[in-house]
């Protein structure tokens, strides 16, 4: 099971996974704000009967943990993040002020990701690859089984994640998609974080930005 939810003024994708006949779960990119973006959250985890085993960031954005918080009290789990990302995210609290938003909840990181690092739910299991540029500890998280990605703010339907703001690095960008995203099978499914699903081989045929080699 992929579930996604678009969350907060900035139309951030946060994505569900779960195993069918375990139940057990993990969420991704917790960007939910309001207090009812929490709420659906929590809602649809409880009416599927959901455990939930882990939180992993992509990266830390403020719109990719606004929930952090609510997720860690709200479950009982632990985050992870890579390292290079803890200055984005010892930052977010001064960032919300920056741009006047209110109720913003701080939050912790328990575990750094590095590449090569998997995370099994039940019977999916989940890759970590290092994919920087739109943030220095940019990751994705793929399954090959299920043939997808869950790719953060890294490449998405026709575009690629934006490198100006502090920390971006348009270089490693470009080359994390072409080494880490591009060598991917053509069918493999891009889960975004943001926007509509595309694929592998859709975007190294049509993207603007990149493409292929």
């Amino acid at each position: 099971m992929i579930q996604a939810f678009e969350f907060s003024a900035f139309h951030e994708n946060t994505y569900v996974l779960a195993d069918d006949s375990t139940r057990e779960a993990v969420i991704i990119d917790p960007g939910c704000y309001e207090q009812a973006e929490k709420e659906a959250l929590g809602t649809f985890i409880a009416e599927k009967h959901l455990t939930v085993k882990y939180l992993l960031l992509t990266h830390a954005h403020l719109d990719h943990v606004f929930g952090c918080a609510y997720v860690k009290r709200k479950f009982g789990v632990e985050t992870y993040l890579h390292e290079l990302d803890m200055p984005i995210f010892n930052d977010v609290e001064s960032r919300c002020m920056l741009y006047g938003l209110r109720g913003y909840e701080p939050s912790t990181v328990d575990h750094y990701l590095k590449e090569g690092d998997t995370f099994t739910v039940g019977s999916l299991t989940l890759d970590v690859v290092f994919v920087p540029g739109h943030a220095p500890g940019h990751v994705a998280f793929v399954n090959h089984a299920g043939r997808y990605v869950v790719g953060g703010d890294v490449l998405f339907r026709n575009s690629i994640g934006r490198t100006d703001l502090p920390y971006g690095n348009h270089a490693d960008l470009v080359n994390s998609i072409k080494t880490q995203l591009y060598t991917l099978p053509d069918d493999y499914v891009v889960y975004p974080g943001h926007g509509t699903p595309t694929t592998i081989g859709t975007e190294k045929q049509t993207n603007p930005f990149v493409r292929a080699f």
